[in-house]
């Protein structure tokens, strides 16, 4: 039986299907809306003023999430043809799991889920002095909802399941690593910057994650994240056609 295994960034929602087609490793072929979408034509990512301070209260943190979700509609509204802003649904335990799917999650967490910024507010992020960690699991979800937006997600979706050496996981790999790169964007549109964002991509990742192998490599996710940052452009963003190597 082959299987696929959804998941959705910074958080993740993982979904298992059959299927009986093969996906072989390498860059995508045939596949114009992962390849060659018109995402990838547009400019550098506006800068936005936002000016925005977490507290360490549930309400002041609350406030601090939703103003970020709505900077970040300000920044890519212009970028994407018919944008519908994100929404945010903040909860402070998701009882049907990260986006309906029965995973449980101890902490706080950041995820995209039916057009929404989903997340689950603990006393980890309420209590946390600085928000930097915590802002790069916002626009990593954030970056699978512009994969939404632009028809990215679904023509994943449509990729044929593969039982192949490495296939399946490498073109999750692709599909994660591009909401890394897109995050890195956002950061940059934020005005936010970090001596080493390596540890930063990380450190409020959930525990519960790690058994799942959705990024591949530390060393690609660094690069992937600080090529979109470096950029601002989502042409910059394009894992569908790199190497093999540049997303193991």
């Amino acid at each position: 039986m082959m299987i696929h295994t959804l998941a959705a960034t910074a958080g993740v929602f993982a979904l298992l299907f059959t299927g009986t087609a093969t996906a072989s490793a390498g860059p995508i072929v045939g596949a114009p809306e992962l390849t060659h979408n018109p995402l990838y034509k547009q400019g550098s990512l506006p800068s936005v003023s936002c000016k925005v301070t977490k507290g360490t209260s549930k309400a002041s943190t609350t406030k601090y999430l939703n103003k970020v979700v709505d900077c970040l509609n300000s920044a890519w509204r212009k970028t994407i043809k018919d944008f519908v802003p994100a929404g945010v649904d903040i909860e402070a335990k998701v009882k049907d799991g990260l986006c309906l799917t029965g995973l449980q999650v101890s902490g706080s967490f950041a995820a995209y889920c039916h057009r929404s910024i989903q997340v689950q507010l603990g006393s980890d992020w309420i209590k946390a002095k600085s928000d930097q960690a915590i802002l790069v699991e916002v626009t990593r979800a954030y970056g699978v909802f512009i994969q939404a937006q632009t028809g990215i997600s679904e023509a994943w979706w449509a990729l044929p399941a593969g039982d192949e050496e490495d296939g399946g996981d490498e073109q999750m790999h692709r599909y994660y690593l591009q909401a890394d790169c897109l995050g890195g964007i956002s950061m940059r549109s934020l005005g936010r910057s970090a001596r080493n964002w390596k540890p930063l991509l990380t450190a409020e990742t959930p525990k519960e994650y790690a058994r799942f192998n959705w990024y591949g490599k530390p060393a690609n996710r660094l690069h992937w994240f600080e090529q979109g940052y470096a950029s601002k452009k989502p042409g910059a963003c394009n894992t569908w056609k790199a190497p093999a190597s540049k997303v193991a």
